[in-house]
C-alpha cells in the first residue's frame, strides 16, 4: 500500500501492546499502541486512526465505554479482544458499534486477517454518519440526532431506539435515495457474522416502520425494492 494504515492498539497488558505492535508493523501497518483510554483520545486528537484494536477489559473505564464514546464521535473502525467466553459482553460490544472481535487469547495471524478485511470493508460499506458531519436527520415530521442518538417525532417526543435500530435507521437516512442491499445492511449491523441468507434485517425493518407509523402495506418512509433491498421514499433534510 502506498501510504500504510494508521492502527491504535488500546490494552492495559504492555507485553501484548508490544507484542501486536512489533506483528503489524511487520505487515505494513503503522502503529500507536497505548494502555487506557485517556491515552486513547490523545492520539485521537492529534492524529488519524484508521483502525482501533480495542480490549474490552481495560481497568477504570473499559473497553465497552470506549467502545460507546468512540462510535458516539467518530466512524472508524473497532476491534474488541475479549476474553473467552464473555459472550454478553461481546454481543453489547456490537451492539454499540463494535465491527468486529477477536477472543483472546488469540493468534495474530487471525487478527491481521480480521484488520484487512475491515479496512476493505469500511472502504465501500454503508456506515452511520458520523456527528461531525452530519448532527441530525428531519424526515417524514420526524428528526434523528446523531449526536444523543435519539429520535424525536412531531410533537418533540423522544421515542425510544435500540442500537441495532439506530444505527439503521441512521444508514438509511444517510444513504438518501440510493438503495441499500440486505447484505449492505446485515454486514453493516452483523459484521463478519452476517449471514447472506439471515432475515433478521427485514425484521429490523419492520420494527422501524412500527416504530415510524410507516404502513407496512404501502410504507412511504422505508421502502421495499423488491429483489434488492431499502431506500428511504421521504425527503430528508440534514443538519
Amino acid at each position: 500500500m502506498s501510504e500504510r494504515a494508521h492502527l491504535l492498539i488500546v490494552d492495559d497488558d504492555r507485553e501484548i501492546r508490544g507484542l501486536l505492535a512489533q506483528y503489524l508493523e511487520k505487515h505494513e501497518f503503522r502503529t500507536t499502541a497505548v494502555p487506557d483510554g485517556k491515552e486513547m483520545r490523545r492520539v485521537l486528537e492529534r492524529s488519524h486512526v484508521d483502525l482501533v484494536v480495542l480490549d474490552l477489559m481495560l481497568p477504570g473505564e473499559d473497553g465497552l465505554s470506549l467502545c460507546r464514546e468512540l462510535r458516539g464521535r467518530s466512524q472508524v473502525p473497532i476491534i474488541m479482544l475479549t476474553a473467552r467466553g464473555e459472550d454478553v459482553d461481546r454481543i453489547i460490544g456490537l451492539e454499540l458499534g463494535a465491527d468486529d472481535y477477536v477472543g483472546k487469547p488469540f493468534n495474530p495471524r487471525e487478527l491481521l486477517g480480521r484488520i484487512k478485511a475491515i479496512l476493505r470493508r469500511s472502504a465501500h460499506a454503508p456506515r452511520d454518519p458520523s456527528p461531525e458531519t452530519v448532527r441530525a436527520f428531519s424526515f417524514g415530521g420526524w428528526r434523528l440526532n446523531t449526536v444523543t442518538r435519539t429520535l424525536t417525532d412531531s410533537a418533540g417526543s423522544d421515542v425510544a431506539l435500540s442500537g441495532a435500530e439506530y444505527r439503521l435507521l441512521a444508514v438509511l437516512l444517510g444513504s438518501a435515495n440510493r438503495v441499500l442491499t440486505r447484505a449492505q445492511l446485515t454486514e453493516l449491523l452483523r459484521g463478519r457474522d452476517a449471514d447472506p441468507f439471515d432475515r433478521s434485517i427485514d425484521v429490523r425493518v419492520s420494527r422501524l416502520r412500527q416504530i415510524l407509523g410507516d404502513d407496512a402495506r404501502a410504507p412511504q418512509i422505508i421502502k421495499t425494492v423488491y429483489g434488492e433491498g431499502y431506500v428511504v421514499g421521504v425527503n430528508v433534510v440534514t443538519e
